[in-house]
């Protein structure tokens, strides 16, 4: 698997949502292709799929699959469109408009399948790495059929493995064999990523499970109360794709996917007499309550994360410059230089000296007025010595004792470098939540790309608490950062590789406090 980096934001202020969300360094909209059926009630859909596809800022095309007859009540008609003209449509696309994803609906015919499977490997050959969407429409909220056995046969052996993520609700995955573990890993080890989702489920919570190259679990949030939810599917696939489009990795496309739905659904509208249609708006990222909890596959679908108890709220959201050191005696120093926030990060669980190590700086940082210490990744050496606050990574959350921390009012603060991160931490409710990598960095090999301001001042804008912007900061960006509404700026070598670490401390605190 190659690095992480699509996982971070591509290159042009992504994260500012409703501003230009999809356009790509050259200024031009990544191009996605929805290959599916026109809902002559513009619920679903080619008509549905265009309307997120606008949301999300990409620039999408269609080519028709087949042609329905229906409104909100009922399908009366379906045909499909011969794959011949199904082909001349995408050969026409092709020539002027390649996409970067490719979003499938109803197809309506066997013939059609291997009309888009010939497309997908022909892009593919010619060097475009085309991201694939299949939401497998086997049949409509109202009863229609869709699908027969030769069209469930084709998507299975043909069109599903060489998609990149896979969108079926729990009936349309049972009917194509994905609700075992070993299908979806046998699928998963094909480069097929799956996500299953909970809107047709019962309960108070929608949950969905994906399964990913990066992360494996359940995406859960409050159901939508509406009987209006035309569309969901379509909507749910189709932001994927423009997510997969604009450079995004699978993990954080499906959060993302997660966030339009939800906030479609919070605007879902009645066209008639029946389920009304789904409304996603370019705003769709700014609200903290669609952002969904993610949580690992060991914690039960109906784990409601809203309902757990929070981290003990920090002593002074305000942290200001957070310096980052190895030992106590920088510990020692940076406190002395007037700095209130510091993470003790000692990597090396061998190093002889690193309990008495941690010891000292919890007591040195309790002398302090005002000191906010952190350990980083020793969390049981941390509750041994009564520290204030622990910091964790991604990778140290599945062997920590969670419960303990919170019972001993320990804060907690953890690292976040994409979308999906960021919903498996707010699942959690810390004290502070990090985001990086914001500029590039020498500390360690970062398999991120650099987020940049925007993404640090969009995710200071929607969670409800402090963030922490990490790597790459020094006292040329301390302000820049800080302007962002960011709470804090972590720091390394700005402060342990300068020739003066005193006057960088000071430096760096008046640039935080000088907003550019």
């Amino acid at each position: 698997m190659k690095k992480e980096a699509a996982c971070a934001l591509p290159t042009k202020a992504r994260s500012t949502f409703g501003t230009e969300l999809g356009v790509v360094a050259d200024g031009k909209r990544p191009v996605v292709w929805s290959i599916a059926g026109s809902d002559s009630g513009a619920g679903a859909g080619l008509q549905a799929d265009l309307k997120a596809l606008q949301a999300f800022g990409v620039h999408g095309c269609t080519a028709v699959a087949a042609i329905t007859a229906q409104n909100s009540v009922a399908v009366t008609r379906v045909e499909p469109i011969g794959a011949e003209l199904l082909d001349a449509q995408l050969h026409t696309l092709a020539a002027d408009m390649p996409p970067q994803a490719i979003k499938t609906g109803l197809l309506g015919s066997v013939d059609n399948v291997h009309v888009v499977c010939q497309w997908v490997d022909r892009l593919r050959a010619q060097g475009q790495p085309v991201a694939l969407v299949v939401d497998p429409v086997l049949g409509s909220t109202t009863g229609a059929a869709f699908a027969d056995d030769a069209v469930r046969q084709a998507y299975v052996t043909e069109l599903l493995p060489r998609a990149t993520l896979v969108t079926p609700n729990q009936v349309e995955a049972q009917r194509l064999g994905l609700t075992e573990p070993a299908a979806q890993q046998a699928f998963l080890q094909k480069g097929v990523s799956l996500c299953i989702t909970g809107g047709d489920a019962d309960g108070a919570l929608a949950s969905d499970w994906f399964t990913s190259p990066q992360a494996s679990g359940w995406l859960s949030l409050p159901r939508v109360d509406t009987p209006h939810h035309h569309g969901t599917g379509c909507t749910f696939a189709s932001t994927a794709a423009a997510a997969l489009a604009s450079g995004y990795c699978v993990a954080d496309a499906v959060v993302l996917a997660k966030m339009a739905t939800t906030h479609a659904l919070r605007h879902a509208y009645v066209a008639g007499q029946g389920a009304g249609p789904v409304q996603v708006l370019p705003d769709f990222a700014q609200h903290i309550d669609s952002l969904p909890a993610f949580t690992l596959p060991g914690a039960s679908a109906a784990l409601d994360v809203q309902a757990l108890p929070t981290f003990a709220a920090l002593s002074n959201p305000s942290l200001g410059v957070y310096a980052v050191v190895d030992s106590a005696a920088w510990v020692r120093r940076v406190l002395e230089s007037g700095i209130r926030t510091v993470q003790l990060r000692i990597k090396d669980p061998a190093e002889p000296t690193l309990s008495a190590q941690i010891a000292e700086s919890i007591a040195v940082a309790k002398a302090t007025p005002g000191a906010q210490l952190f350990i980083n990744d020793h969390w049981q050496l941390a509750l041994q010595h009564g520290a204030y606050g622990v910091h964790l990574g991604q990778e140290d959350l599945e062997q920590v004792d969670l419960h303990a921390l919170r019972q001993a009012g320990v804060r907690l603060g953890l690292s976040t470098h994409s979308y999906w991160e960021v919903a498996r931490a707010w699942a959690l409710r810390p004290s502070y939540i990090a985001c990086g990598p914001i500029f590039a960095t020498q500390s360690k090999d970062m398999p991120w790309i650099p987020q940049g301001l925007d993404n640090l001042r969009y995710w200071a804008g929607v969670l409800p608490l402090p963030v922490v912007g990490i790597a790459g900061i020094d006292a040329n960006n301390v302000a820049a950062v800080a302007a962002t509404g960011a709470a804090s700026a972590a720091v390394i070598s700005a402060i342990t590789r300068a020739a003066d670490p005193e006057a960088a401390c000071r430096a760096l605190m008046a640039g935080f406090s000088r907003p550019s």
